[in-house]
């Protein structure tokens, strides 16, 4: 539990920063206020992502221990992997949208894995959640 407490709570932090960082890297260069850039979603999707959904996840294991699961440590790593890749293209991609660069295709690519891995991972957890509901419950003595 304390490993999703701490993930969530750095998702957060980083989360705020990509904020920060979107409003004055967008200032430092320039960039007209209300354009679009890919820079800016980083923000939102980690704290979507990984502070929030990794909170619910935590009450989840609170409530049907997810982590007795064979299926969590695969949940975990590949949901975060997938997180991580897809905001940090989101932030490569934006940047580069910001100082006036072409983006390539292995931007693109590699977004597109991150998302899958993000994908994967929320089907295990549907797998855990499906076995855990199913369980049946404990009766007090």
């Amino acid at each position: 539990m304390k490993r999703l407490l701490y993930a969530s709570f750095a998702y957060m932090v980083v989360g705020v920063l990509s904020g920060l960082f979107y409003r004055e890297f967008t200032k430092l260069n320039n960039w007209p206020e209300g354009q679009f850039t890919q820079l800016g979603l980083a923000h939102t999707h980690l704290l979507a992502l990984g502070f929030i959904v990794l909170l619910v996840v935590l009450l989840l294991e609170k409530v049907f221990t997810l982590s007795h699961s064979n299926l969590f440590g695969w949940f975990f790593w590949l949901y975060n992997a997938g997180v991580v890749v897809t905001s940090g293209m989101l932030i490569v991609h934006g940047s580069l949208t910001v100082l006036g660069r072409e983006s390539n295709a292995m931007i693109a690519g590699i977004a597109g894995l991150g998302h899958i891995l993000v994908t994967v991972g929320m089907v295990l957890l549907f797998l855990m959640l499906r076995t855990a509901v199913n369980r049946p419950a404990h009766t007090a003595s």
